[in-house]
């Protein structure tokens, strides 16, 4: 079985041999650069699985990196960095970036991270049916089950649901989210996408104020997790 390839951009030395030391030990194959510059053209000739991108880079910013890999780049990238800044993030996710971790961060959070990116590159979105545990989405005959008993959801519900479930662990931005479902002009109406999705998590949640898919990220938006 081929190994999954993992590229890391990132200047820090320390946080090179480290990332490397523990993705090697859950069998990714990994390689490595120290510019954004340099990551792009190993990015173009080696096509890796996933990309862990460092916002802070030596010659162009990890912003810049996202916007050129964004016109060629299908899978996963993942973004790391010292800050917390909700601003930063957002612009990153919109920028193209799949998902974003604070460092430090925990060996484990990081692994189930790519691993859930890589899942989600490989996963046919043609497919007729999509499970999610107790959750199954039936795409052509716009149903859901919940415990093998049909949720009622209401179009736009069934909708954002699909879209949610279509990017499994991905973060959303609320702007990403108003834009799919309700179109231009909507990314501003932050409180009328709470509603909604208060709503969906009554119906497809077990307990809907501690959720186990529908995750809030805090001042950016939601993630569907399985």
């Amino acid at each position: 079985m081929n190994k999954s390839t993992v590229l890391i951009i990132d200047d820090e030395s320390s946080i090179q041999k480290l990332l490397q030391i523990i993705l090697e030990s859950h069998d990714f194959k990994v390689i490595q650069a120290t510019s954004g510059l340099e990551g792009l053209k190993l990015a173009a000739s080696h096509l890796p699985d996933v990309i862990l991108l460092d916002l802070g880079l030596p010659d162009i910013s990890g912003h810049e990196v996202l916007l050129q890999l964004k016109d060629w780049f299908s899978k996963s990238v993942i973004m790391l960095s010292v800050q917390n800044s909700e601003n930063d993030i957002v612009q990153a996710l919109d920028n193209g970036a799949t998902d974003y971790l604070t460092k430090p961060f925990r060996t484990g959070e990081l692994i189930a991270r790519i691993r859930a990116a890589i899942r989600r590159s490989a996963t046919d979105q043609k497919t007729a049916q999509w499970t999610f545990h107790q959750l199954r989405i039936d795409l052509v005959a716009r149903v859901v089950w919940k415990n093998d008993q049909v949720v009622k959801l209401t179009q736009t519900e069934f909708n954002l649901l699909v879209f949610f479930a279509k990017n499994e662990g991905r973060v959303l931005t609320h702007q990403q989210l108003l834009k799919e479902i309700w179109g231009v002009g909507s990314q501003l109406e932050t409180q009328y996408l709470r509603v909604f999705v208060g709503t969906l998590r009554k119906k497809i949640e077990d307990n809907p104020n501690q959720p186990e898919h529908l995750i809030t990220e805090n001042g950016v938006g939601y993630r569907f997790q399985a």
